[in-house]
């Protein structure tokens, strides 16, 4: 049971409402939105920090779902791991790499890039203060210094929102593989996902 409980629609500020579209939105989706419509000031500074941040990326659709899943197994966030995005298929995200989350640095089917992305998430998630230079170093042999820079700030956006939501307790909505909080999971260990676009 989530810990917050959902804001009824009609409660919701008008501006998030319009912004999330809410109405229209995927149940899934707008449960999520209602806890946060609570705060409605923040929850419209993180849409704008998502909007903004998406404009000009430079990191590819498909680098950015698999760190945001590696991350979300980190922080055992079960609608984050529950969640695919249509555009990181487009990009060429199959359901075979999501498993490879599980051993990246064995996978035959991620690029070095990504697997320096993943060292990376890994360390950034459980013990930041070990990344040290040799860490941008590897990051330096497939990223400039601009597209480190947004891998830092949205793993650190990842991380942070896919605690609070993890926290928050929420799983209806989710398939049933992740209802369970009792035991940890993974993206990869569940058959079932919601797909969303973006």
């Amino acid at each position: 049971m989530t810990r917050i409980s959902e804001l009824p629609l009609e409660d919701w500020d008008p501006e998030l409402r319009a912004l999330t579209r809410a109405d229209s939105a995927p149940d899934m989706v707008r449960q999520r939105m209602a806890i946060t419509a609570h705060a409605p000031h923040m929850a419209k500074a993180v849409i704008a920090f998502k909007t903004e941040a998406a404009k000009g990326r430079r990191l590819s659709p498909r680098l950015i779902e698999l760190v945001r899943l590696r991350v979300a197994f980190h922080n055992q966030c079960r609608t984050c791991m529950a969640v695919r995005y249509q555009s990181a298929f487009d990009d060429g995200l199959t359901d075979d790499m999501v498993c490879s989350l599980e051993k990246p640095v064995d996978a035959p089917d991620l690029s070095a890039a990504e697997k320096a992305a993943l060292a990376y998430v890994d360390l950034f998630a459980t013990d930041h203060l070990a990344i040290d230079d040799a860490m941008f170093d590897r990051l330096r042999t497939s990223f400039s210094e601009a597209e480190i820079v947004e891998l830092c700030l949205t793993v650190s956006h990842f991380i942070a929102f896919g605690r609070f939501v993890a926290v928050m307790g929420q799983v209806e909505g989710l398939p049933e593989g992740f209802h369970d909080r009792s035991t940890p999971t993974a993206p990869w260990a569940v058959d079932e996902s919601i797909l969303l676009a973006g």
